[in-house]
Order: C-alpha cells, then sequence, then structure tokens
C-alpha cells in the first residue's frame, strides 16, 4: 500500500501530460516550492558552519545523483565515480585557469569534459557487467588517480592547483552565503534534468535496461547506445559536482578522489535508495551529517567508563568509517530500499490514518 500513489479528491488527470507530470499532485508541487523558498532563506539564519554542511550536501548530492541514474535506474555498477567527480574539478579548474573561461562557463564545460571520460570508460560496459564490470571501473578510478598525480599541466601534480572563485556579472561568490545560491542554483537545475530525463523515452529505455536487458533489447532499445549513454551521464553529474567543489574550496588536490570516496558515493545512493531521484539527496544528507551525529554521540560519551575504555575522542575517524560500514550493512538488512522508501511509507501512513489497510 505505501507505494502505490494517493490522489486525493478532485485531483483527476485528463490528458498523458498530466500522468507523466513531475509532481503527482498539487500540494506536493506546493511543498516543493516551500522547500526551495525556505532554503533560500538559510543564509539569513545558518551560521557558516551549517552553511558549509548545506554546500557540501549540494554538490555531493549532484554527483550521487548521477551515480544513481548509473546504477539505480540502469542497473549498472561503478566503484570509481570519485575518480570522475575529481576530474569535474580539476577540468575546471584548468580551463579557467588556463584559458581565462569564466568559471560560470567552465563549470558546464568540466562536465562535458568528463562526460567524454566517462563514456571513454563506459564503452566495456557494452560487453560486461556485473563483477567484471564493477572491476573495470575500478581500473578506472586507480587509471585517473594515477593521471592527476602525473598530469601537472593539468593538476598541478601531487601539489594541487588553485581554482578561481565563481564570478557573475563581476561579483565574486566567494563566501558561503553567496555561495550556498550557486550550489542550490544549480543542484535544483540538475535535479529537474534528472526528473524529466526519467519521464522521457530514454528515461524508460534505461530502465528497461536495469529490468531485464534481453526483454528490451527484444522490444528494439540498443543495450550498447543506453549502457554507455548512462556513464556518459553519470560522469556529466560527477564533474558538475566535482567542479563546484573545486571552485568552492578554491584547491584542488590529488589525494581527495579515493577509492574510498568512492564507496561513500555508493553509500549514499544504497542508503537513499537505488532508482530514486529524491533518495540520492536523502542520502547525501545521512553521509554529510553521519560525523556530526557521531562527533555528538563521542562528546555525550565523554568522561564515561566507555570512553576511558575505547578512547573515542582520538577515534572519532575511524568511528565515521566504522559507523558509515555499519549503517550500510543496517540499511541492506532491513532496508534495502532505502530512506526514499520509508518516507513514502511514512507518508502512506499519515494519508491512510487511521486505518490500517
Amino acid at each position: 500500500m505505501a507505494n502505490i500513489s494517493l490522489i486525493p479528491c478532485g485531483d483527476f488527470k485528463t490528458r498523458y501530460a498530466a500522468d507523466t507530470t513531475i509532481f503527482p499532485t498539487k500540494t506536493s508541487r506546493n511543498f516543493a516550492i516551500l522547500g526551495v523558498a525556505l532554503l533560500l532563506l538559510c543564509p539569513a539564519f545558518m551560521d557558516r558552519y551549517w552553511l558549509n554542511l548545506c554546500i557540501q550536501i549540494g554538490y555531493l548530492g549532484i554527483a550521487a545523483l548521477g551515480l544513481n541514474i548509473l546504477v539505480g535506474f540502469t542497473g549498472q555498477i561503478s566503484i570509481g565515480h570519485a575518480a570522475f567527480f575529481g576530474f569535474g574539478a580539476f577540468s575546471s579548474a584548468w580551463l579557467s585557469n588556463s584559458f581565462g573561461i569564466p568559471v560560470a562557463l567552465a563549470i558546464p564545460l568540466a562536465g562535458v569534459m568528463t562526460t567524454a571520460v566517462g563514456m571513454l570508460f563506459g564503452i566495456p560496459a557494452a560487453r560486461l557487467k556485473g563483477l567484471y564490470l564493477a572491476i573495470a571501473t575500478l581500473a578506472a578510478q586507480y587509471i585517473l588517480q594515477d593521471f592527476f598525480s602525473r598530469a601537472d599541466w593539468f593538476t598541478g601534480g601531487t601539489a594541487g592547483t588553485i581554482a578561481e572563485p565563481f564570478t557573475l556579472f563581476g561579483y565574486a561568490f566567494d563566501t558561503d552565503e553567496s555561495f550556498f545560491y550557486v550550489v542550490l542554483v544549480y543542484m535544483v537545475v540538475m535535479y529537474i534534468l534528472a526528473t524529466n530525463l526519467m519521464r522521457s523515452r530514454d528515461g524508460r529505455a534505461l530502465v528497461a535496461v536495469r529490468d531485464h536487458y534481453l526483454s528490451a533489447e527484444i522490444m528494439g532499445i540498443n543495450l550498447t547506445k543506453y549502457r554507455t549513454m548512462s556513464f556518459g551521464i553519470s560522469s556529466f553529474y560527477a564533474g558538475i559536482g566535482g567542479a563546484l567543489y573545486a571552485h568552492y574550496l578554491q584547491f584542488v588536490s590529488v589525494e581527495g578522489f579515493t577509492i574510498l570516496f568512492s564507496i561513500q558515493f555508493l553509500g549514499m545512493i544504497i542508503i537513499g535508495g537505488l532508482g530514486s531521484i529524491m533518495g540520492s539527496l536523502m542520502g547525501t544528507a545521512f553521509m554529510v551529517l553521519l560525523p556530526e551525529v557521531m562527533q555528538a554521540i563521542t562528546t555525550a560519551l565523554s568522561g564515561t567508563a566507555i570512553d576511558a575504555a575505547l578512547n573515542l575522542k582520538d577515534a572519532i575517524a575511524f568511528l565515521r568509517e566504522m559507523a558509515i560500514g555499519l549503517v550500510i550493512i543496517l540499511f541492506l538488512v532491513f532496508e534495502p530500499d532505502g530512506l526514499a522508501h520509508r518516507w513514502k511509507q511514512i507518508k502512506a501512513y499519515w494519508k491512510l490514518y487511521p486505518f490500517s489497510h
């Protein structure tokens, strides 16, 4: 029952376009608009620490959405997403530093460059699947990491490179308060694009490839085209997210794009919900805020017998990694559909209350 879309009385769909609209009800559309309006007010009452967390959720959420399109909607696998995220970061910095391209234009161009690289590594996806494809994407992770270390002209080598702040019409968005709006605009646009993609013919083809590739091929869907295209789309989103990351920190270093970061991206979409656009953002928020919760727990346990036995204060970094692994396992066991599915169940409960069926 929780998966059924419950349409209130009075909301009728008489056209095909209405049946494929982004928001199923007027209430959901109004809540989405209200949510964006409240986010616009965040810099007015949030301090820089929380704005920093919100900005992280924004650019990581864009990259996680790209991975969800690849893994959740198309049924492919990638454990090298952090490398594409890093390629986008370096590409945008390189374009603005070497050619004087404005950052506002360098960010989408970085997404295009990352798309080309992603499709290059996605070519094996036409013939590989499962564990073999996972190993191929793992190779992409290490190849790009090695490239980052050696290509001084592109990345600055092991020293890293400077990224110019985002500017528009002479105004520099170089503070947390101003850059928050940049990330918010990109996030809203990228999520709307992904939602529209899934409503289109190509989006339905991606889902068909995931559900049963043999049936999809019999229906006339070109598996090679759509599998490679999903890698390109995923890389585009990773590139945009990485470019925003670069121009927010204004510095990019090769150490930041490891295999552990790629696993964290997978954790975001597993916890949020595979095949769910909203779940990508929910999972990202969960993963970004998890260290804050772990920090609060260790602070609460400070001075207790447990702290004395485990030395929690000095082990917060290890606790964070342990917590991420534990949470992924718990979600796989008890809530494999992620937070998005749990949210649907909560909404269905309140719509049906006090009836349980």
